[in-house]
């Protein structure tokens, strides 16, 4: 490993727009349920199963149907 290193040509890094931020969700167990058994079936990390449906609903305005419940 060199002592120092020569950054002055460098370029700002091109993917930096679609890395990803790590939150905390809640998450209802049979909706995580639902998706982890969807996942496995589509042979892919759940994460990014409900990441590409969230991303999917983004691109095509979709809007959730909620409607709450008074006790």
């Amino acid at each position: 490993m060199r002592k120092e290193y020569d950054f002055s040509g460098s370029k700002p890094n091109p993917y930096t727009k679609k890395l990803k931020k790590q939150i905390t969700i809640r998450l209802d167990e049979d909706a995580l349920e639902y998706f982890k058994s969807l996942a496995e079936e589509m042979e892919m990390p759940y994460q990014s199963l409900i990441n590409s449906y969230l991303r999917e609903c983004f691109r095509t305005h979709k809007r959730p149907s909620v409607k709450w419940v008074h006790a």
